[in-house]
């Protein structure tokens, strides 16, 4: 008796913790469970080490097959569903014998539109291909599976250098283990670096980055209400690049512009210039950590072609200049 009522303590601070955030895993057949069990253990130990204030990571487990999609494990039961994430995470068995899943897919497309960030673990990049959310997009896999993504999906933007490829509404992790580099980056996005940091020291693993930044990150924020909005967001992250008039997202919305600008800031906290600017920021600050590629090619990459105007930029979001920013956060080495 005395054991229940222990468990029982133990779920009720859990379901009485502030819930940051809600991963969904996605089960499809063939996937590695050892990633969704790991994943789950993962965001619960990070609760465990969140501090006096209880905080946790609500993490619900999502079966798909041919009938549909549906919840077969909740670690807190009770309240609605709110995907802020969901996880497609590696196959067990090779790309070339993973079925088609256009049950999950057309599932994933409507967590998207509800405001979910849709993120994959190596050959799970292929179940999230195709939803075609990622046409056109940049995304990580497997080295070993890059070819094969790119000749069944080739609209796919493929870039199989990176470990975790963060594009805001869509987050890739290449490597069958590396659920355990995008699980961490997801608790210090929500729960902070210091119980990132604790969360990977008692797994006796790394952390997914070297260093912790003196800065916060641009987190875009999906889950406001606003479909519209959402989905001029969505344009922004799929072509920063390029965007040339933000004014043109509110004909497209067909919204008058001062319409649009109230609700664009409402939404998300930002104008869509200065939302825009993060965007390309983010990008420009992945890659002065991780190529050495120079400052004004990487302007030219992420839409600016004023050099001088791209470093006022970049350093009144960062505090940094891009050269010091390379400097200190810089992990590519040259290899001439």
């Amino acid at each position: 008796m005395a054991e229940t009522q222990i468990y029982e303590a133990k779920r009720t601070l859990m379901r009485q913790a502030d819930l940051v955030a809600e991963i969904g895993l996605l089960i499809y057949p063939d996937c590695q469970l050892a990633a969704i069990h790991g994943l789950t253990d993962l965001f619960r130990i990070a609760g465990e080490w969140a501090g006096e204030v209880p905080r946790a990571m609500r993490v619900s487990h999502w079966q798909a097959t041919d009938e549909g999609v549906g919840c077969v494990f909740d670690s807190h039961p009770g309240a609605d569903h709110r995907l802020t994430y969901v996880i497609a995470p590696p196959s067990i068995v090779m790309p070339e014998k993973m079925a088609p899943a256009p049950v999950a897919a057309t599932w994933l497309r409507a967590q998207h539109s509800a405001g979910a960030t849709l993120c994959s673990v190596c050959a799970g990049a292929f179940v999230l291909a195709e939803t075609g959310l990622i046409d056109g997009r940049r995304a990580t896999t497997h080295w070993a599976f890059a070819r094969q993504l790119a000749e069944r999906f080739p609209k796919v933007n493929l870039d199989e250098s990176h470990l975790v490829l963060d594009e805001g509404d869509i987050m890739t992790a290449g490597g069958i283990l590396a659920w355990a580099d995008l699980g961490l980056t997801l608790v210090g996005r929500h729960l902070g670096p210091a119980t990132m940091l604790a969360t990977a020291r008692f797994l006796l693993v790394d952390p997914p980055r070297k260093d912790q930044r003196p800065f916060a990150q641009f987190v875009p924020r999906f889950h406001h209400g606003d479909e519209a909005i959402r989905h001029s967001q969505h344009v922004i992250h799929a072509h920063a690049a390029t965007l040339q008039r933000v004014a043109g997202l509110a004909d497209a919305a067909g919204m008058t512009e001062r319409t649009f600008l109230r609700r664009f800031s409402a939404a998300t906290g930002f104008t869509p210039v200065e939302y825009l600017q993060q965007v390309r920021i983010s990008k420009a600050r992945e890659a002065l950590e991780r190529t050495l590629t120079p400052v004004d090619r990487i302007a030219w990459d992420v839409g600016y072609s004023d050099a001088a105007a791209f470093r006022k930029v970049f350093q009144k979001l960062t505090g940094l200049p891009p050269a010091a920013y390379r400097q200190q956060f810089g992990v590519a080495v040259d290899g001439s």
